[in-house]
């Protein structure tokens, strides 16, 4: 049997919802299966961490255990962080987030930095990591920076594309220097507005400056892009993100091997 890395990928929630045909009274909680698929194309495990809290929760497991268990985990996209995390308030009631998975997300981080596992983030996964170290976010970028690109495209999608300037000397550069392609998608309407303290970021949009990936500067192996690696394509001509998924499960491999040697 092969020995393969265990990743954690953190939920996203559905809630009770009346007009649904099944689970209408209940909560639910999934992963869109392209992240999933993404790092099982690194040979390792994804595994989706439910949350240990709530109206029906049972027995006494705790993010720690789940911290202690995985190799490493991958925050993903979803629904907006609550102005509430980072002390502001909505500027409209659209943008009132998901506070219940805010909290879920940020213990999950706080539990697997403390064990010394890699904590990657994906497009909300950057804002929420962000938040989590105390920096602030643009609630809607288009509203707070009216001059900055179109980051969002409903209709498009994941197939709105713009170019990325990566920081010369970051560890992304060294990740991505062979890679002839700057092309990312941009599925995002909130951004990076005080970058978190210990923080350094590693890449921009050439545009308008908005914050594209960032790394934590200090012992922990924290990390995170603002584009979805997951919807990159070859066929589409974007960024080749082989590298950075690659970079993520040597962390996680070190991180075992000294979990291993600590106990």
């Amino acid at each position: 049997m092969k020995d393969r890395l265990k990743i954690g990928v953190s939920a996203c929630f559905l809630y009770p919802d009346a007009s649904r045909a099944a689970f209408a009274s209940k909560t639910l909680q999934y992963v869109e299966q392209s992240v999933p698929h993404w790092i099982m194309s690194g040979g390792a495990l994804p595994v989706m961490i439910p949350s240990p809290v709530g109206e029906t929760a049972r027995g006494d497991v705790d993010f720690d255990d789940y911290a202690q268990w995985l190799d490493g985990i991958v925050l993903h996209g979803g629904s907006d962080v609550w102005p509430g995390s980072y002390g502001e308030t909505p500027l409209q009631e659209r943008w009132s987030g998901d506070r219940n998975r805010d909290e879920y997300e940020i213990a999950l981080v706080r539990s697997f930095a403390a064990a010394g596992k890699p904590v990657f983030g994906i497009c909300r996964g950057l804002q929420l990591i962000n938040v989590a170290f105390g920096g602030t976010l643009y609630q809607d970028i288009g509203t707070q920076r009216p001059e900055a690109l179109v980051h969002r495209d409903a209709v498009a999608y994941d197939l709105n594309f713009h170019d990325v300037a990566i920081e010369p000397g970051s560890r992304l550069d060294r990740l991505l220097a062979s890679q002839p392609s700057r092309k990312i998608n941009s599925v995002h309407h909130q951004g990076v507005k005080d970058l978190a303290a210990n923080f350094a970021v590693e890449a921009r949009c050439p545009v308008d400056g908005m914050v594209e990936a960032i790394r934590h500067t200090g012992k922990s192996w924290v990390a995170a892009v603002q584009w979805h690696p997951e919807f990159h394509k070859p066929e589409l001509g974007t960024l080749d993100d082989a590298p950075i998924l690659q970079n993520f499960l040597a962390a996680a491999r070190a991180a075992r091997t000294h979990h291993n040697t600590a106990v």
